[in-house]
């Protein structure tokens, strides 16, 4: 009788500790599917952005009487294959140089296609803005459960890492943070 009780015991502590393994294995995949879809979302908007700095090139170049390029930073862009991070940091820069534009020629503040680029441009900004919360929000509870006892088990198992905020600094004004 007490052989079949330590076997039911066993077989039940061990039944608990796969329910436990199942459970949080299946609470870490939600997680990177929300994880996936934010940063789809964020990809999105990050094309819209970069298209809408691409067209306002031609409309730029058509209004202004100059030779110089302009957006260089775009062209630049093009060519290169950058992580939602890297085109985030680099489209800052291109609306600051699209900017830069803007100021140097009057006769662009009249353009209506401007305008409404400029408009897109802030609606999307305000868009990026939210999902980037959205997506430090689901990286901070993913975190968590990679570095918290007893989930970080399933982590170590499946070769989990903690991941990055999306935090939208500059890469050099963080290298000059840490050396202050």
């Amino acid at each position: 009788m007490s052989v079949i009780i330590v076997t039911l015991s066993i077989v039940i502590v061990v039944g608990i500790i796969l329910i436990f393994l199942v459970a949080t294995y299946n609470h870490f995949q939600d997680y990177i599917i929300r994880i996936n879809e934010a940063e789809v979302n964020i990809d999105a908007v990050l094309r819209k952005r970069f298209d809408l700095l691409n067209k306002s090139i031609g409309i730029i170049k058509a209004n202004i009487d100059s030779e110089e390029d302009v957006l260089e930073m775009i062209a630049k862009l093009r060519s290169k294959k950058l992580t939602n991070f890297e085109l985030d940091r680099n489209l800052y820069d291109a609306i600051n140089e699209y900017q830069a534009i803007k100021a140097r020629f009057p006769e662009l503040q009249e353009c209506n296609e401007l305008v409404k680029i400029e408009i897109n441009l802030m609606e999307s900004e305000s868009e990026i803005v939210g999902l980037r919360k959205y997506y430090n929000d689901i990286i901070t509870d993913y975190n968590r459960l990679v570095k918290n006892c007893p989930s970080n088990i399933v982590a170590i198992i499946k070769n989990y890492k903690a991941k990055d905020y999306f935090d939208g600094n500059n890469i050099d004004e963080e290298k000059s943070a840490i050396k202050l």
